[in-house]
């Protein structure tokens, strides 16, 4: 397995894209705070020290916080603290978190952070942005910015138009969202997207970036997988435009090769290592007793999880029966 392979595996992909494409995320979701950096200086992922300062606030489905140190054209330092928070419903704390973290960067490094929060949740009604308390003698009133993915449901032919990576990023991202359960209008719109990479004509590199978020997020049932594939590949070969290959995919043709019964384990454990990261050594024990029929039936449930806990409670469920 190769590095970038390994590196697929392990974190999120809204990980990965956000460092490929920083400049572009923040102009794209927050163009009043990119307005203040000098883009011509390099900008830096400060992840060690972010770690320090998050190590008890693992809560959440998050799947990528960044703390980046970039320059202002005035020549000054500024930190931006970029909180991404996927979950499936809204959390009453999280404006206490974002507070909490802001806290503790000012607290230990001396810097205020400009923090940020880009939601993913599907309800349209949650939208945190400040955290705040009064007293008689002391008041505080915290406010961050937030950008709600959903709102760009309303702006499809803005998104289509642009031809920054995130409206791509968003756009797979809804489609994600609005085909739960449809699983042949989800390939349909998979292939779209991928399809309008090779017509914005974008460079192999960042086809290939995007490929690899797309392929992530919107997750197929193995039959349709196999289908999309096929005719994927005729697509680039009729544009003489062989970007995308087997190995940089989820893994399905290997699973394929090996036996059926490790195959399809293999399959699963790679699909649920896409969408939660490393999993505990007790659930891929728990996978590993699933019969053929169970482990087919978890590849087609856990196109629909949107936590941990979804796996937890189906293993319950179909361990039991």
């Amino acid at each position: 397995m190769t590095k970038e392979r390994q590196r697929a595996d392990q974190d999120s992909p809204w990980k990965e894209i956000l460092e490929a494409y920083f400049p572009q995320a923040m102009q794209f979701f927050f163009p009043q705070t990119a307005a203040l950096i000098n883009w011509e200086r390099p900008h830096e992922f400060l992840d060690k020290e972010f770690q320090q300062i998050a190590r008890d606030a693992e809560q959440g489905r998050r799947y990528a916080d960044k703390l980046v140190k970039a320059w202002q054209h005035q020549g000054e330092e500024i930190w931006l603290l970029i909180h991404l928070e996927i979950q499936g419903k809204p959390e009453e704390i999280f404006p206490q978190r974002m507070f909490s973290y802001n806290l503790r960067i000012f607290d230990r490094f001396g810097k205020p952070a400009i923090s940020l929060a880009i939601l993913c949740d599907s309800d349209p009604k949650w939208r945190p942005n400040q955290y705040s308390y009064n007293y008689p003698d002391t008041r505080l009133n915290f406010e961050f910015g937030t950008v709600k993915l959903l709102d760009y449901q309303n702006r499809w032919a803005e998104l289509e138009a642009s031809d920054n990576p995130f409206a791509t990023v968003v756009m797979a991202h809804l489609k994600t969202q609005q085909t739960s359960k449809k699983p042949q209008e989800r390939k349909n719109w998979k292939f779209s997207l991928i399809r309008r990479l090779y017509e914005q004509g974008l460079q192999e590199k960042d086809i290939r970036n995007l490929y690899r978020f797309i392929d992530w997020v919107m997750m197929l049932p193995k039959a349709l997988e196999a289908e999309f594939w096929q005719e994927f590949k005729q697509f680039e070969q009729e544009r003489s435009m062989t970007y995308i290959t087997t190995g940089e995919r989820i893994g399905y043709e290997r699973g394929m090769a090996e036996g059926k019964q490790e195959g399809e384990q293999n399959l699963v454990v790679r699909q649920l290592k896409k969408r939660f990261g490393k999993l505990p050594e007790e659930i891929r024990k728990q996978i590993q007793t699933l019969s053929l029929n169970q482990l087919e039936a978890l590849g087609e449930a856990l196109l629909d999880f949107t936590a941990i806990e979804d796996l937890f409670n189906w293993l319950a469920t179909n361990q039991a029966e």
